[in-house]
């Protein structure tokens, strides 16, 4: 379940602060039937706070991780999201992410960049055009073109092919480079 350290530090908090409610309840009534000394209250609460504290504590750490663990899953389903639009249209423009995904052109940019070093996406990128291209790797590298003009392809680099005539990049997934390798 994602998030679910959010729903478990929550209930452990209300657990710690009930449980804490309930002893200053006990100890308020023990004071005023004189059942109990000053010191041993003392004594009794400390005691009750060494126990709920860090049950609270613990709780506010898991509610806290909940949270961050939904939003890391949120960025990456958009991400899915990015991968399953370029793979099922072929090629897809960064305005329609954008209109897809209801974000910012600059964080559309960073997904796409951070796919790209993840080596989850292969295929090409022109930045000028704010285009993405779904290309099959043996295809791309066999007849090295560009799959945006046509032209020539260059390596750039490990897992890099750059067209010089449009400026497209091209970017192989590890299997892909190695297959171009060979």
């Amino acid at each position: 379940m994602i998030g679910g350290g959010k729903t478990v530090g929550l209930v452990m908090m209300i657990v710690s602060a009930a449980l804490l409610l309930v002893f200053g309840a006990w100890l308020l009534t023990a004071f005023s039937t004189a059942e109990t000394s000053s010191g041993g209250a003392v004594l009794g609460l400390l005691l009750a706070l060494l126990v709920m504290a860090p049950l609270f504590g613990i709780g506010a750490y898991l509610f806290r991780k909940g949270g961050q663990e939904q939003a890391e899953y949120a960025f990456v389903a958009k991400e899915k999201q990015i991968l399953n639009a370029v793979l099922a249209r072929g090629q897809v423009t960064v305005n329609e992410l954008i209109a897809d995904l209801q974000l910012p052109r600059d964080e559309i940019e960073k997904m796409i960049q951070d796919l790209v070093g993840k080596q989850l996406f292969s295929g090409a990128i022109n930045w000028e055009k704010g285009v993405l291209y779904s290309v099959e790797s043996q295809k791309l590298t066999g007849d090295h073109k560009c799959p945006n003009c046509g032209g020539d392809v260059q390596f750039a680099g490990k897992g890099l092919i750059i067209c010089p005539y449009c400026g497209s990049q091209v970017f192989l997934t590890k299997r892909a480079a190695a297959e171009t390798a060979v």
